[in-house]
């Protein structure tokens, strides 16, 4: 066994045991009685696997018994299994993965070298893909919007999508996060995607052409009536600059509403959205954020906004696609009464997590540290944030160009310039998958 690798996993063993992070249960699974089987000869007598001098004086002494079976079922492996050699650097990580996932929380996990580079060039507005805005939280990865001028688009995918399998691989019990970074890939290769789209008779098949893509996570423009329209597609390191250029021009044109889009927008760094609610709100607390043993950090406003003015109006477009950072935009600015919600429904991610790299460049480990609550002390995990005024958005409208999400959102601004009554929501409908 490689010693340098033995080391390293043990080292990471306990850095993640040091963080309160360590789940027993690498391995489960059942003992066939073979002996029972007709036909088959009787099982052979194996000496009991002993983990050797080596293995135990890597572990520290506290954890040699707790991984004895570990370093028993590791020579098992490297004794017994039918393809040698085996991949020592693949085990390590599949044992860390298994760890994460021993956890029980679907927000922590291991992401090796390849998923967290794509995790971090897409906060950091670039990577390479076929340019879409997509749900995760859907039985298959579903395409929300693709990007205007992208390859998603010229290849003809609509919103509503559905990806059931990629390359030929099908994606049925596959997490839509996994088929997500199957997606992505490098500029100028072929992704052939098999689509499900309502209303056919037959899957659809597609090949797309991968690109490198660019994309503003802030931008805004003036629609009619003097209201700013400003969208946050992400909470990555060039939103806050963005945003900043963006108000700049818009704040000089004296707007009478301001609309923020967080519609799709599924997260990223909680000081950027800190940074983005503080453009709107004066003073106040934006979230607490609540750790295992109760105790709290509390996040105040930014000074220095430059759309704090409540005399001008705000609304807050959400909807299922709504995630985490935006839920923290929404709910402070919800909660303060900076602005009114319309859409439908959010997300519901009430959870914090920090990506941690491992030594080595093995990847990071990405662990759920804290729950967060909104100013007025609510919790939306599982639950989301309900809009003010509900309005749908079916895969109709996408088609035809249609939002009614953001008509509802003018005619909310229109209402709460005039003094009038908020406009009646509409219920939510959500089309069968």
């Amino acid at each position: 066994m490689n010693r340098t690798l033995k080391y390293i996993f043990v080292a990471l063993v306990i850095i993640v045991v040091a963080l309160g992070s360590f789940a027993g249960g690498f391995v489960s699974g059942h003992l066939l009685p073979v002996a029972s089987i007709p036909g088959l000869p009787n099982p052979i007598a194996l000496a009991p696997p002993t983990t050797s001098p080596d293995q135990q004086s890597a572990t520290p002494s506290e954890f040699q018994a707790l991984f004895s079976p570990f370093w028993e079922a590791w020579n098992l492996v490297h004794e017994n299994y039918v393809d040698q050699p085996v991949d020592d650097l693949a085990l390590m990580r599949g044992a860390i993965s298994g760890m994460m996932n021993a956890l029980g929380d679907p927000h922590s996990s291991y992401m090796d070298p390849k998923d967290f580079a794509d995790a971090n060039s897409s906060l950091l507005g670039e990577y390479e893909g076929i340019g879409a805005f997509v749900d995760t939280t859907t039985e298959y990865l579903t395409i929300t919007s693709p990007m205007p001028g992208s390859p998603a688009e010229r290849a003809g995918l609509l919103p509503g999508d559905q990806v059931i399998a990629i390359d030929g691989e099908d994606m049925t019990g596959i997490a839509a996060e996994v088929a997500r970074t199957k997606v992505l890939g490098p500029a100028n290769s072929v992704v052939h995607l098999t689509i499900f789209r309502e209303g056919e008779e037959k899957p659809l098949e597609f090949d797309v052409t991968r690109e490198k893509i660019t994309m503003k996570s802030s931008s805004g423009k003036m629609l009619e009536n003097d209201i700013a329209y400003i969208q946050v597609t992400t909470f990555g390191e060039k939103t806050t600059p963005e945003l900043l250029a963006a108000l700049k021009e818009l704040m000089a044109q004296n707007p009478k509403g301001i609309i923020l889009d967080l519609r799709n927008n599924g997260g990223g760094y909680l000081q950027t959205a800190v940074e983005v609610t503080s453009q709107f709100m004066g003073d106040g607390v934006v979230l607490y954020e609540e750790y295992g043993d109760k105790t709290r950090t509390t996040y105040d406003v930014l000074p220095d906004g430059m759309a704090t003015d409540m005399k001008i109006p705000m609304v807050v477009l959400i909807n299922e696609g709504s995630a985490s950072a935006s839920e923290i935009v929404a709910g402070a600015l919800q909660d303060s009464g900076r602005a009114k919600l319309v859409g439908a429904t959010s997300y519901g991610k009430g959870s914090v997590q920090n990506w941690i790299p491992l030594s080595g460049e093995n990847g990071a480990v990405r662990i759920t540290i804290a729950k967060w609550l909104t100013p007025n002390g609510n919790t939306i995990h599982k639950i989301g944030l309900t809009p003010d005024v509900t309005a749908e958005r079916t895969e109709e409208d996408y088609k035809a160009n249609l939002d009614p999400q953001l008509d509802k959102a003018v005619e909310t601004l229109q209402a709460i310039l005039n003094g009038t009554p908020l406009p009646t929501s509409a219920p939510t409908v959500f089309p069968a998958p």
